[in-house]
């Protein structure tokens, strides 16, 4: 890079750390507003700081790897949480905002009773902090230092730098971002946040623009990238005109459908989850938090797939022999951007990096400050104290975050990691909010299980070479999760009714799963539960139809365009006549719906 890059590279950083310590203040007063921003975030920050939490430096580069070995399909490994991200808008989110809970681990005590949810939720506490957050702050450095080697950054200031050399960089960069995210919080974190996103949208967009410039247009590209592909790499879904399993796709059928149908409620975060729970319970009332959901999805699904998707198909036909995939996206912005525009998009790089890692950090900080510390070690602890209890764990968490990266070494193969050890659980996680007999030892049973199964089967050889399909090994770890959670589950005894009248009465959820709380309280609910799955059905095909129209526009795929077109105009109708309906609850004896009106 020329001095203007390294120029608005600095300036960029000295921007972010200038508004996060401007932010120091408003994060500074109570542990409520140093991790869940006082809730007082309006829908349009909160959705935006999702989308720029899932928005890192490996997000590109990771995509540029699946469509390069496995084609387009293969983004059914992110897509297919589609599912549960649009659940989330309608079923969960004012769920969550309800609870008014810190971090999501704090819900287990609020929804069972006794030892055994102190145990669950310590021990979610520590796992979703250390092991499984610092894996994810690994490999966001991984990639980093991928960016850095590609785009010889060292090199352009006349530095030959080692390995390490590269790796204390990045981790000098994260060390930066904990300076202002340890001092402002969740506040500082939220609104760097959006500065980062669009600046990180723009630098991909902006890639994209020039990637397909260099091969001639969309038009010399559709072929060319066929061409320097063994399988069908532009197939949204892997399966031919004639509805029959592609025997060319990059993806195979088991996977596809694992990835469909099982994926995304047996994933941990399949009723939100970690940073998203933050930001919910941030959001200012429910109905912030939903319209939060939603901007989210759109971001995510909608505005930001198809730069990444475009670059990767160009890296193919550019570069058709490169051994690393993932390299094809830095490799292009060197070859082909300007000098001005190379300093603003590597600037957008960094923005995505910082954006994750500051969310990381703050996230995994609010497990050890308020389920760990205040829960178990200070329960007296005043208000400064916790504050300052919430930066120092914030240093832990950057610390352990640096030593993972030392042992990442492919980003495809982490990611994959964290879906396997994450599998499991997800459906106790999603029943727990609708039906009373779910208790504590389940939950903790599927946690554990589903961790170990998805780490053994990941790493230990033998089980590798048994489970050789991806898609096969997450139904078999789902498998034996539910053998195990359901066995737990009814071998030992529900909770109190004091602790379910409690949560029924906070919560207020469909009473379909709590009919003997609904009669013991008399408390109507909030929910309408079967209202609610319509909605969740209209607004997949909206999302997914918007989603496949432009992509099948952009790809010069009109069949495909006009299809998914008409599936968005369909599910948005849906969507409007849905939101203007009321479907009541089904009265308890005695009352009728004027009762339920009231």
């Amino acid at each position: 890079m020329q001095l203007l890059a390294w120029l608005i590279v600095l300036l960029y950083l000295a921007l972010a750390m200038g508004l996060g310590l401007f932010l120091t203040g408003r994060g500074s007063k109570s542990l409520v507003d140093f991790f869940v921003s006082g809730r007082s975030l309006p829908w349009w920050l909160a959705g935006t700081s999702m989308a720029a939490t899932t928005f890192s430096i490996d997000t590109p580069l990771y995509i540029a790897g699946v469509v390069g070995s496995r084609g387009i399909a293969g983004n059914w490994e992110w897509w297919s949480f589609a599912v549960s991200h649009v659940i989330l808008i309608y079923i969960f989110a004012r769920l969550w905002r309800r609870s008014e809970i810190v971090t999501d681990a704090q819900l287990t005590e609020m929804r069972y009773g006794g030892n055994m949810a102190a145990i669950l939720r310590g021990t979610k506490a520590f796992l979703f902090a250390l092991p499984i957050n610092c894996i994810g702050i690994g490999y966001a450095m991984l990639a980093m230092v991928k960016v850095v080697d590609a785009l010889q950054l060292w090199q352009s200031l006349g530095i030959e730098p080692g390995e390490n050399v590269k790796l204390f960089s990045v981790i000098g960069v994260s060390i930066f971002v904990l300076i202002y995210s340890g001092f402002s919080g969740l506040w500082g974190v939220v609104a760097t946040d959006f500065f980062q996103f669009f600046l990180a949208l723009f630098g991909a967009v902006v890639v994209a623009i020039f990637a397909v410039n260099s091969v001639g247009g969309i038009h010399e590209l559709i072929p060319a990238v066929q061409q320097a592909t063994d399988i069908d790499v532009l197939s949204f879904i892997p399966i031919t005109g004639n509805f029959q399993w592609s025997d060319v796709a990059g993806i195979t059928s088991t996977t596809f459908a694992a990835y469909v149908f099982v994926q995304w409620w047996s994933f941990r975060r399949s009723d939100g989850g970690g940073e998203f729970v933050q930001r919910l319970a941030a959001a200012k009332d429910e109905a912030e938090a939903e319209k939060s959901a939603w901007f989210f999805n759109i971001l995510h699904y909608i505005v930001r797939t198809w730069p990444w998707v475009i670059v990767a198909l160009v890296a193919i036909a550019i570069y058709p022999d490169l051994s690393d995939r993932e390299l094809g996206y830095p490799k292009l912005m060197l070859d082909f951007l300007p000098t001005g525009l190379l300093g603003i998009t590597v600037a957008s790089l960094v923005a995505a990096f910082m954006s994750t890692v500051s969310t990381s950090i703050n996230w995994g900080a609010s497990y050890l400050t308020n389920d760990l510390y205040l829960r178990f070690f200070r329960p007296e602890a005043t208000q400064s104290e916790l504050v300052w209890a919430g930066r120092i764990a914030s240093i832990v968490v950057t610390v352990l975050g640096g030593f993972a990266a030392f042992y990442a070494t492919d980003i495809r193969t982490v990611f994959r990691l964290v879906i396997a050890v994450g599998t499991g659980p997800g459906l106790v996680l999603m029943l727990r909010w609708f039906w009373w007999r779910i208790n504590a030892a389940a939950e903790f049973a599927a946690m554990l299980c589903g961790f170990m199964v998805g780490f053994l089967t990941s790493v230990v050889p033998i089980l590798q070479a048994a489970l050789p399909d991806f898609g096969m090994r997450l139904t078999v770890i789902s498998a034996i999760t539910a053998v195990v959670w359901i066995t737990v589950m009814y071998l030992t005894p529900p909770e109190s009714d004091e602790t379910l009248d409690a949560f029924y009465t906070k919560i207020r959820p469909s009473a379909i799963g709590w009919q003997r709380q609904y009669q013991r309280t008399g408390i109507k609910p909030l929910q309408d539960l079967r209202l609610d799955v319509l909605k969740v059905l209209a607004a997949l095909l909206l999302l997914f139809g918007a989603m496949f129209a432009i992509g099948g526009f952009l790809l010069l795929q009109p069949l495909t365009g006009w299809i998914s077109l008409t599936m968005a105009v369909v599910g948005g109708f849906w969507l409007r006549w849905l939101s203007r309906q009321r479907i009541l609850p089904t009265p308890r004896p005695g009352l009728d719906d004027e009762d339920l009106l009231r």
